[in-house]
């Protein structure tokens, strides 16, 4: 019995001096995603502060990194090119100096970035110099070289911390053909995330073996663009469908959200999105048990969303930047011209509004066009009467879009309506019902505020009269009565229509799903294209007119009056709490 305790107790004593050898290691991961140029925190459209941005994520990083040291992994997740006026004036005024965005990553020691579709909207110039000049790894597992049938930039990226071998896989969204020029992303192609994944993940286990691995997905939750080949946001079923992953961190949709979701092999994942413009970021809490040979003995991962809103700004950052803030602020405080009286995109749910209509005025005006479409970019952007400057522009226009005119017939008109009024109104079957509609579930949604659809695929028409009967079924709403000039409206024949690239190459669908043309066939139909985006033209035209005032044309209404004046009314009140 003494000799059978005491090998027990060697046996025990052993076990313990194999367990003091094991080393736990705690890392923090962070993510940022859809950043859009909040970079500093100063608004360049507004011209006033800016809560959130890249400076305060800085100083919440730099704290984190004080603790934990290289124990800290920074990773972006893309579409941090596009939105706020410094990214223009770094992607296409001042192109001879690094841009902003690299050197802003860089200053901030990130570890890696992905990709967003808004990042190739700048074109091949500006996004191939850029990925040039960030120094982390940019990833795209996804992005394939047509010439090389391999990924144009890195599929992924192996980090070691502390004995920790940690894989990170980037994916793009593959709606890309979907929304811009083929001459923005020329030798490119976009493949399905599942198996794009799938494939990647099996290679990492293979050649790799990492210890944790991370998806770094620039595609939404679920919904979206989906056709057979892909789903434009398919982070959930990644996660879902492709074991392995041990975080998915995404973006794209710009809502914030924090799941786990069991994969098919029974494991729970992960999945952390911190919605866009810097006001957040995603953390991935992870502890990590290793053996003396460095074997994984076990992992537990947590996470949260933290608001960096009260964070400081990072002043050391803010000075080192200086010199670019000081040619930004000149570049928006350019006078351009004058208003007359205000406009504000809350008109434009509630009928003709002089903010759409002075777009659609200028695009026929620009092109010659028979008729225009145009829908408000940004959900609730005033710009004041009186004197207008450069940063005006960016609330005028928000995005890098082109100007198509494209050959449709009355019919096809009429349908590409059709499909955008069901996607903006009920169909009210009492004067008590909503006009709006809206979905509760997307009130924290920061790209659809209470709708249940988009607000950028709410196009108007300018050019013809009709009418909106909001208590007719889906595809039925939509009355052409005449062109605006007076003449005759004819579903038959084919009509001369201006529109931004992102409608005229599918995106939104109307054109699609909605006026029926297959998206094949839409390169065809565009009979003009403009050699640069729309907002320098609308400028263009503002400083050759001087003083303008926009006004409501006041060619479309919702119909039945009797129910709809007082359900505007409603609908106004509780979206904008007016």
């Amino acid at each position: 019995m003494k000799r059978l305790l005491a090998i027990l107790a060697l046996g025990c004593l052993g076990h313990m001096t194999m367990n003091a050898k094991n080393k736990t290691i705690e890392l923090k991961v962070v993510e940022t995603s859809d950043v859009h140029g909040c970079f500093f925190p100063y608004d360049f459209m507004e011209r006033k502060p800016l809560k959130g941005t890249l400076t305060r994520v800085s100083s919440y990083v730099n704290r984190l990194r004080q603790t934990h040291g290289n124990r800290v992994l920074l990773v972006d997740n893309g579409d941090i090119l596009q939105g706020q006026p410094i990214c223009y004036f770094s992607n296409f005024i001042d192109r001879e100096s690094p841009n902003v965005a690299a050197e802003v990553t860089n200053y901030m020691k990130y570890d890696a970035q992905t990709l967003g579709n808004h990042d190739i909207e700048t074109g091949h110039a500006v996004y191939d110099k850029w990925i040039g000049e960030v120094d982390c790894p940019m990833l795209g597992a996804n992005i394939i070289d047509t010439k090389t049938g391999k990924p144009y930039v890195k599929p992924y990226t192996i980090l070691e911390r502390d004995g920790v071998r940690i894989a990170i896989l980037g994916m793009l969204t593959p709606a890309i053909p979907c929304w811009l020029s083929e001459s923005l992303w020329q030798g490119l192609a976009f493949g399905e995330m599942v198996n794009s994944a799938r494939y990647w993940m099996n290679y990492l286990q293979e050649h790799e073996h990492p210890h944790l691995v991370f998806g770094l997905l620039h595609s939404g939750w679920d919904g979206g663009i989906k056709t057979p080949e892909y789903d434009e946001d398919a982070a959930q079923r990644v996660a879902r469908e492709v074991p392995g992953f041990d975080v998915v961190f995404f973006g794209h949709d710009h809502k914030v959200r924090q799941e786990w979701v069991v994969n098919t092999a029974g494991q729970r994942v992960l999945c952390l999105d911190p919605s866009c413009n810097a006001i957040n970021v995603a953390q991935a809490n992870i502890t990590v048990e290793l053996d003396q040979r460095g074997q994984l003995v076990k992992k537990i991962v947590d996470g949260e969303i933290y608001n960096v809103c009260n964070e400081p700004v990072d002043e050391q950052m803010l000075s080192h930047f200086e010199p670019t803030l000081k040619k930004v602020r000149e570049f928006v405080e350019r006078k351009v011209g004058v208003f007359e009286k205000t406009i504000s995109t809350r008109d434009c749910f509630f009928g003709p509004s002089a903010f759409t209509d002075f777009i659609l005025d200028l695009q026929l005006q620009i092109t010659g066009a028979d008729i225009s479409f145009n829908a408000p970019l940004n959900f609730d952007m005033t710009i004041e009467k009186g004197p207008v400057y450069m940063s005006d522009m960016f609330k005028l226009y928000r995005y890098e879009n082109q100007i198509y005119v494209m050959m449709l017939s009355g019919e096809e008109i009429r349908k590409h309506l059709e499909m955008s009024y069901d996607l903006w109104v009920n169909t009210m079957r009492s004067p008590d019902d909503h006009i709006m509609l809206l979905n509760d579930d997307a009130n924290t949604d920061m790209q659809r505020y209470g709708f249940k659809n988009l607000t950028f695929n709410f196009d108007s028409a300018a050019g013809i009269d009709y009418e909106v009967d909001v208590t007719k079924p889906d595809g039925q709403k939509v009355r052409i009565l005449q062109m605006s000039n007076g003449q005759p409206f004819d579903e038959k024949k084919m009509y001369r229509v201006a529109v931004n690239s992102y409608r005229g190459n599918g995106g939104g669908e109307l054109l699609t799903r909605g006026a029926g043309i297959p998206k094949e066939e839409l390169q065809k139909r565009i009979v003009y294209q403009s050699e640069l985006d729309q907002r320098y033209y609308l400028m263009k035209e503002i400083e050759r007119l001087g003083t303008v005032c926009p006004k409501a044309h006041n060619n479309w209404r919702f119909v039945p009056e009797a129910w709809t004046r007082e359900a505007l009314k409603r609908d106004r009140k509780l979206i904008f709490k007016e």
